[in-house]
Parts: structure tokens; C-alpha cells; sequence
């Protein structure tokens, strides 16, 4: 095996946890877990999506995503209601208060995560998105 490749994965990983070990923490600080804020930023600023949008678009595991909603259901953030055509169908959607999280926290959350890159520029951004677009592309093949 290439070492490389290796030092390549390696940092790769490395990077994206350090990310997520950071993102975590910024998150906590406002009192939710990462699960329950990626619900709340994903349903925010939309009218809901149904349970199966949620799960793709979060990708957290069926099950726990209703663990996760049954706790936000329970603090009032999110609802559940039955499709209108479809009665089996779950649709969830931020309450008011919900609502109001979103536009308080997600912003901050966003800043927070902006500082750790205040030192990019432009260019070393647009680098960034060539290589990961490249790497996802390569990815992506079957």
C-alpha cells in the first residue's frame, strides 16, 4: 500500500475529527446534542419534511432519529403530524419555539465554525472545495 495514500487518509480523518470534536462542543454550549441541532437546522427556515426526508437529509439511522425527535417533541421544538393522502406518513416540522431556536442558535454555530477557517483566504478556499469535489467525485464511482 501507497504511504501516500495512508498520510492522504490519515490527515483526512484527522481533519474531520478535529471538526466534529469542535462542532460538538460549540453545539453542547447551547444545550442540545449534535442530533438534536442537526434536526433543528435542517427543519429550519422549511414548512417540514417527512420522516424519511429528515433521515436522508441528516443521515442519522432511523431509529436514532426518533429517539432524537421524541426529546425535541418533549421540549416543544417539533411536531409530528400524519399525512394528509397517506396516513402512514410522519411529518415533522419546527414549532414555533422551534422556530425561534433555529434563528437564535444556528447563526451563532455558523460564526463559531467560520472562526476556525478566519485564516483562509479566497483562494485556499476555492483549493479546498477543487480537492473535496475531486475526492468526492472519485468517491462517488461504483
Amino acid at each position: 500500500m501507497s504511504k501516500r495514500y495512508l498520510r492522504s487518509i490519515r490527515l483526512l480523518s484527522e481533519c474531520m475529527q478535529l471538526f466534529e470534536t469542535a462542532s460538538k462542543r460549540n453545539v453542547r454550549q447551547f444545550g442540545y446534542t449534535p442530533a438534536q441541532f442537526d434536526i433543528i437546522a435542517t427543519l429550519g427556515n422549511t414548512t417540514g419534511m417527512t420522516c424519511k426526508e429528515l433521515g436522508e437529509k441528516t443521515l442519522i439511522t432511523k431509529g436514532t432519529l426518533t429517539g432524537v425527535l421524541d426529546r425535541l417533541e418533549q421540549k416543544g421544538l417539533v411536531q409530528r403530524e400524519r399525512g394528509g393522502e397517506d396516513r402512514r406518513q410522519l411529518f415533522i416540522m419546527l414549532t414555533a419555539e422551534g422556530e425561534a431556536i433555529f434563528k437564535d442558535i444556528f447563526p451563532k454555530v455558523v460564526v463559531a465554525g467560520e472562526q476556525r477557517f478566519a485564516h483562509y483566504t479566497d483562494d485556499d478556499y476555492h483549493a479546498l472545495e477543487l480537492a473535496l469535489s475531486k475526492l468526492k467525485q472519485h468517491l462517488s464511482v461504483s
